[in-house]
């Protein structure tokens, strides 16, 4: 059966890094969006990256554009989010999902139909 793990979370300092990574297992990612979305508390969960592992556009919220970069190794059915210059703001617990083809070529969490346990990721002093 179809399977996303997570991993990478954790507790870092601002300034600092982390890449997450989302293996998918019993499926092929091909042709499929992959997509990281992030819900800290209180707050609706929102789009953060998203890629169309067919034609490889991707997506970055424009909080994020720049600091994180979206990824795919498709010999290990793995994408990857690595988060540089993470700030205080980017805490909450991240997660990963895939959307069906055909694409809708949004990144929107009602878009994508699979999901992952999520990671925790926080920035503090």
């Amino acid at each position: 059966q179809l399977r996303l793990v997570e991993s990478g979370g954790g507790l870092v300092q601002p300034g600092e890094s982390l890449r997450l990574s989302c293996a998918v297992s019993g499926f092929s990612l091909a042709g499929y969006a992959v997509g990281w979305f992030r819900q800290a508390p209180g707050k609706e969960r929102e789009g953060v990256s998203c890629i169309d592992t067919g034609n490889g556009n991707t997506y970055y919220t424009n909080s994020t554009k720049g600091r994180f970069t979206i990824s795919r190794d498709s010999a290990k059915n793995t994408v990857y989010l690595q988060m540089n210059s993470l700030k205080p703001e980017d805490t909450a617990v991240y997660y990963c999902a895939l959307q069906r083809p055909p694409a809708a070529d949004v990144c929107v969490p009602l878009g994508y139909d699979y999901w992952g346990q999520g990671t925790q990721v926080t920035v503090k002093s």
